[in-house]
This record gives structure tokens, sequence and C-alpha cells, in this order.
């Protein structure tokens, strides 16, 4: 087991929780309204799912890999290209207007919980982040390798969950937020496409037949 790859796998499990999306938002808007404790709540039954999807992720990465390179550089691009969509979506996005009521969850663990396992965009986005971030290490990637990559993973999880706990329910982040929310998701955007391009960088040699052996 490398130490990229175990690297890979933290960094792309705290990218997973910490790049802005539905999840991101919606801990803001409960953070803002309701305090850190609310948001803590939300974001304990959110790793479930969190968990579940990254779990799925990894072991269709793996899979990919053990019946040869070239499914997992395909894989690699077509998650390129999705991350670059979303990217290049959310570094296009509008002010979606002002004075925004705040949410109000009156039970935010089985929210989180609810919301982590049926977002629809869990499974493509851990799938996407994870195979941009550990395709550099894809000759190392076997089923052995799987439990060391999800306990990786879950710590990657439960750092980024302790990150955005500390930080929710402040008013400085509540002001700054609100008042740099479009900066926010574009900049997210771009790091989006950035993960995309590290993809695409990965997966194009091998296509191409101009992979090292």
């Amino acid at each position: 087991m490398s130490e990229t790859l175990l690297i890979g796998a933290f960094l792309a499990a705290l990218s997973y929780v910490l790049i802005p999306g539905p999840a991101f938002l919606a801990l803001l808007g409960i953070g803002a309204g309701q305090g850190r404790k609310a948001g803590a709540l939300f974001m304990g039954g959110h790793l479930a799912g969190d968990v579940l999807w990254s779990t799925l992720a990894l072991v269709a990465i793996v899979g990919a890999r053990s019946v040869g390179t070239t499914i997992f550089d395909i894989l690699g691009l077509f998650c390129g290209a999705y991350l670059g969509w979303i990217g290049w979506t959310a570094f296009r996005a509008r002010p979606a207007g002002e004075n925004r009521a705040l949410v109000t969850v009156e039970r935010p663990l089985r929210r989180g919980l609810i919301f982590g396992l049926t977002n629809p965009k869990g499974y493509p986005v851990a799938l996407a982040t994870f195979t941009a971030l550990l395709a550099s290490s894809a000759n190392a990637l076997e089923f052995d390798a799987l439990p060391a990559l999800l306990g990786v993973s879950l710590i990657g999880f439960l750092v980024a969950d302790l990150i955005l706990i500390v930080i929710i329910g402040t008013s400085v982040v509540r002001r700054f937020y609100r008042r740099h929310e479009l900066a926010i998701v574009r900049l997210s955007g771009l790091l989006f496409i950035g993960f995309a391009v590290q993809a695409v960088w990965h997966a194009a040699p091998g296509l191409l037949g101009l992979r090292r052996p």
C-alpha cells in the first residue's frame, strides 16, 4: 500500500465533504438558523451516506482496476467530464436572491441521515472525486487494499466533519457566507474543474497508448 494512495483517499474524502454541494449548503443553512449543535447532528446523520457512497465508489474503482487499466481510464475520463460539467455549472452560477428564509429542521440527525442516503449526487460525486485523486496510483489498486482505503477515507470524513462543525453557526461565518455566497460557489466550481483536469490528465495517456509500463 503506497503512501500516495492513502493520501489520495484521505484527500478525496476530505474534499468530498468540504467542497460546497447540496449537503454543504444545507449545513450552512441549518448552522446559520439553529446553531452548531443542530449542524453537528445533521453531519452525524449524513456521515452514513458519505460512508455508503464512498464504499460503493471505491468498490467500483478497485473492481475496474482488477479487470484492466483501460476500464479505469475510461471511468476516469467520464468522471473527469462529470466533474468538469458540475464545476462549469457552479462557476457560471448567478445570484439566487437576497433575504431567503433560514432553514429550520426539527430533527437534524434524521434529516442528515435521509439526506445522505438519498442524495442522488452522492455516488457520482464520490466516484468522480475518488477517481480523480486515486488515478495517479491506479496500478496499486487491488481488493486487498480496500479496507485500508475505507479506513483512511473514514478518517477524512471525520476530519472534514469536525472542521465544518467548528466553523458553522458562528456569526462571522454566517455573515461572510451571505456576503460572498456567489464567490464561494464559483471558487468551488474552479476546484471541481481542477479535479476534472487531473482525472483526464491521468486517463488520457492510457487510452492513447502513451503510458509507460
